[in-house]
């Protein structure tokens, strides 16, 4: 039984895991998509939304804590100055896992793991989407009927002053 055990391994050392899981963290920083199995993406979220949260504070000692973590200067300095930006104002899930299928060697499931706003086509465009409601009554019929009585005067002052040149 699982008794209280909420750590994958994924059949590794703490201290190859640990490794394994900053160096997907700096990756996903870096490129903000990166392709995984989907054990190893669970693992790499409870991993990375922490440092990501860290990084709302911008401080000496939040920048050290997460240099710590990720041993990447360049991935420190992505996360606190552009994702640290984008994500002021949202309260977590910074991740995105999205299942791609099987891989053809092994059959593991495979995944995207993504930075949530950093993905526009999964972006909610509420201004473009408008809601279309169609109403039965008369009030269309007589405004069409009125459009072209305003059409023939915008065109009468037009052919007026061909006339005048």
């Amino acid at each position: 039984m699982r008794h209280n055990r909420k750590i994958n391994h994924l059949g590794r050392t703490s201290t190859h895991r640990n490794a394994m899981l900053s160096n997907m963290a700096c990756s996903l920083i870096k490129h903000k998509r990166i392709f995984t199995t989907v054990a190893k993406a669970k693992a790499l979220r409870k991993f990375v939304e922490p440092l990501i949260t860290r990084s709302k504070d911008d401080t000496t000692h939040s920048r050290r804590m997460v240099f710590a973590t990720l041993h990447d200067k360049y991935a420190v300095t992505e996360l606190f100055k552009e994702i640290s930006q984008k994500i002021a104002e949202r309260p977590g899930g910074y991740t995105r896992i999205i299942k791609t299928g099987n891989r053809l060697g092994d059959n593991a499931a495979m995944c995207f793991i993504e930075l949530v706003d950093y993905n526009d086509n999964m972006k909610k465009d509420t201004a473009a989407k408008k809601t279309t409601r169609t109403r039965r009554s008369r009030k269309k019929s007589t405004v069409a009927a009125e459009a072209p009585a305003t059409e023939a005067a915008v065109e009468a002052p037009a052919s007026e002053e061909k006339a005048a040149e």
